[in-house]
């Protein structure tokens, strides 16, 4: 019996410097729990730790997007199934207390309960450079906004002088204006150091801005590369079809259906009846970033899509309000995207609602110009064949 192997699970509690690795067997008892650094060998140390009890049924790791990503990648790629495991319970944790092991143990017993059950995203693949590149560009954009809030607070208190040279200005006239001046004077002259803070401010966002411009190419690039028919879709630009597949991740075949992604982009029906009222609501769960990118594909939509605005008429007609109306637009556009992310099609060139398919027979499929050569591979694509295909965009004679 001491030599039968045994089952064990595996929960791992991460920081910053160190990570706590807690060990229970199938029927839950507490087997070990040792703490290792959070560096390359500890992470080595770490899988020699756990997979020393023979069989691992699964490995619990907290923060897998931030102090756990490394190790979770290391411990994929040596095949040991990693889940991701969400903060514990706080009622819990207040009544039981907290520390390192404890926050160790409760992780892989919520992976025994059948608590834990999301597949974390890999980070390993084109993807993850989009959330690079989209990280640096929404810093830069914030960036900018408050340069150009802080010209437009400088110019209101600023000598009427000044005022009267750039009140009239738009900011795209603006800043080019004042980035171009030459100020000078005393330090201890108003006007002159205002223009010289202005100046300042002027260059800070011709700068930021071509940071911006840099980091919109970069994506546009990825998408090209490994996701060009995605953005053949209307209202999906490059901005919204890289936040789309940040949230999706470079493995998504961790999202099992349809209904799965609509929850995580937080469009699913969420049912709002009461009495004699039947009706469902937006959902205010899954990935805000994500919601706001269908918002932004609605709004195009409805701005310029016959279709769409059929279907707002119809809908209308129904007493249906705009935002019930667009909660089914936003619906029925994460179900069109999910469908080309996972298997990318030439984009119909309007979308299709229920009630109103189009008449026409479903177009054939253009084969893509150089299919023989298959889609271009990512060599760190988690090792294995995943849901999402990416075909180079088909050219005219295609």
């Amino acid at each position: 019996m001491a030599n039968e192997a045994i089952k064990v699970i595996a929960g791992i509690d991460t920081h910053a410097d160190t990570h706590h690795v807690a060990v229970i067997n199938e029927h839950g008892k507490p087997l070990v729990d040792r703490e290792f650094l959070a560096v390359g060998s500890g992470y080595r140390k770490i899988m020699d730790f756990i997979i020393s009890y023979c069989t691992v049924t699964a490995v619990g790791v907290e923060g897998t997007g931030s102090y756990g990503a490394e190790l979770a990648r290391t411990h994929r790629a040596a095949g040991l199934p990693v889940l991701e495991v969400n903060r514990p319970n706080r009622a819990a944790r207040r009544l039981k207390g907290k520390s390192d092991p404890l926050d160790a143990y409760e992780a892989a017993k919520s992976v025994l309960d059948g608590r834990t059950t999301s597949v974390p995203k890999a980070k390993d693949g084109p993807v993850e450079c989009l959330r690079i590149l989209r990280t640096g560009r929404a810093s830069a954009l914030k960036a900018r906004t408050a340069a150009i809030n802080q010209i437009k607070g400088l110019l209101v208190s600023a000598p009427d002088k000044l005022r009267a040279n750039y009140r009239a200005m738009t900011t795209s006239a603006l800043i080019p204006a004042l980035q171009r001046t030459r100020p000078s004077g005393h330090t201890a002259d108003q006007e002159y150091v205002t223009l010289l803070t202005l100046k300042a401010l002027a260059t800070r966002c011709q700068s930021l801005a071509a940071e911006i411009t840099a980091a919109d190419a970069a994506l546009q690039e990825i998408l090209d590369a490994y996701a060009p028919l995605l953005c053949d879709l209307p209202g999906v630009g490059t901005d919204v079809a890289s936040q789309l597949l940040v949230t999706v991740g470079d493995n998504p075949d961790r999202l099992g259906n349809e209904a799965q992604f609509a929850s995580l982009v937080g469009v699913a029906p969420v049912p709002a009846s009461s009495g004699k009222t039947t009706r469902h609501r937006l959902s205010r769960g899954g990935d805000r970033n994500a919601n706001h990118a269908l918002y932004q594909v609605v709004l195009v939509r409805m701005a310029s899509c016959q279709r769409t605005k059929n279907y707002m008429a119809k809908r209308t007609a129904e007493g249906k309000s705009k935002r019930e109306i667009m909660r089914c637009l936003k619906r029925y556009a994460a179900r069109e995207i999910y469908r080309q992310i996972t298997n990318p099609q030439p984009a119909q060139t309007t979308p299709t609602y229920a009630g109103y398919a189009p008449r026409s027979a479903a177009p054939s499929q253009p084969q893509p110009a150089n299919l023989a050569n298959g889609p271009p591979e990512f060599p760190s694509w988690n090792g294995a064949s995943s849901a999402m295909t990416f075909w180079p965009r088909a050219t005219a004679s295609g």
